[in-house]
């Protein structure tokens, strides 16, 4: 692909007309899977190398040499969400490889009080019912080696879908791209979310809002937009491997996650906005793991106006033995700087220790 077109191909969607885009849309999908990629930060887009690879860069698929599957589940908000991942990989020769994953974000048996006052403004609790709000993401994944060496490309095609109980639900597409460099024990890789966007197109229960509609004089009186468009996020990193003795390695990654907005990220301006993030991993002979990270960035404003730089640390341990690898991450898996820490476990298997 020419140098042009590939530009056009990723950035023409930025320059389109701005109303169309939503600022925060998709987000569950920025949660991110892997309890062992959360310890480090998410500071994983150069050295990813497994089945997970097709949330974090879907190049690095290529890496696999058999059959894998990752599970992962997590709580959020005390338990009050459930944020669940399931995924399988396989190499089809030497040189490609491709991967499937379901991620499942949502909040179940939500009261639904909409119908709670009859129309003769009688109470009656028999007339709650209960709902779910849920956002799901069906991937699917193709990575290659390239002529060039140690070069690999990935690319990762999503449906996603949302539903808010009988309320109201959207259909979406898109597409990720990622890039894998690696020389010696430098490694360096690029992954773009939502490289062409990604369409999402609500259906809204219009017998549904007409019976609440009224509920609150003045106030959600108008159907919300149908459609939202996601704009394309960028997360470039380099990293490096190191010998400490015989028995012990280090892996650093440093990452810069760019999102095309003004946020509170450290920098940050009206047209690009840039977080950095830390991920360090020590390892026993590719036994034990210990993993520790720094990101989410964010300038915090206080009541006297001014501004503090707030950070978010991560920590990590885990274990792998024959073709088991059992992580766990203390993090916040949402990013908010004043939620709490969630301890998320996530598995991976690798059938290739299985087989005789």
């Amino acid at each position: 692909m020419k140098p042009k077109i590939l530009f056009l191909f990723i950035f023409f969607p930025l320059f389109l007309n701005a109303q169309a885009f939503r600022n925060y849309s998709n987000e569950f999908l920025n949660i991110g899977v892997d309890a062992a990629a959360l310890g480090m930060s998410k500071s994983v887009v150069a050295t990813t190398n497994d089945v997970n690879s097709i949330y974090w860069n879907p190049a690095g698929l290529v890496g696999i040499k058999d059959y894998q599957g990752a599970l992962m589940h997590a709580s959020y908000f005390a338990g009050i969400a459930n944020y669940n991942y399931a995924a399988f990989a396989m190499p089809i020769d030497k040189e490609s490889a491709i991967a499937f994953a379901i991620i499942r974000f949502g909040v179940d048996d939500i009261l639904n009080t909409t119908e709670l006052i009859d129309n003769q403004g009688n109470i009656d609790f028999n007339r709650i019912s209960l709902f779910s709000a849920a956002d799901y993401a069906f991937n699917m994944a193709y990575a290659r080696n390239l002529i060039f060496k140690d070069l690999k490309i990935g690319v990762n095609a999503k449906v996603v879908r949302r539903i808010i109980g009988d309320f109201a639900s959207s259909w979406g597409f898109g597409f990720d791209a990622g890039i894998q460099f690696e020389r010696k024990d430098w490694k360096m890789g690029l992954m773009v979310r939502d490289v062409t966007t990604t369409f999402n197109s609500w259906s809204i229960n219009q017998e549904g809002f007409d019976k609440i509609k009224n509920a609150i004089p003045g106030q959600n009186q108008e159907l919300p937009e149908t459609t939202e468009v996601t704009k394309p996020k960028i997360q470039l990193g380099i990293a490096k491997n190191f010998q400490i003795g015989r028995y012990f390695h280090l892996l650093s990654e440093v990452d810069a996650n760019v999102r095309f907005l003004k946020t509170n990220d450290v920098f940050a301006s009206d047209f690009i906005s840039i977080d950095p993030a830390v991920g360090f991993q020590l390892d026993f002979d590719k036994l034990v793991y210990l993993r520790a990270g720094v990101g989410n960035f964010q300038f915090i404003a206080e009541s006297d106006n001014n501004k503090s730089l707030s950070l978010q640390p991560n920590f990590g341990a885990g274990f792998q033995y024959n073709g088991i690898q059992i992580d766990y991450a203390l993090t916040n898996i949402g990013s908010i700087g004043n939620a709490l820490y969630s301890n998320v476990f996530s598995i991976t298997f690798d059938y290739r220790f299985f087989r005789p």
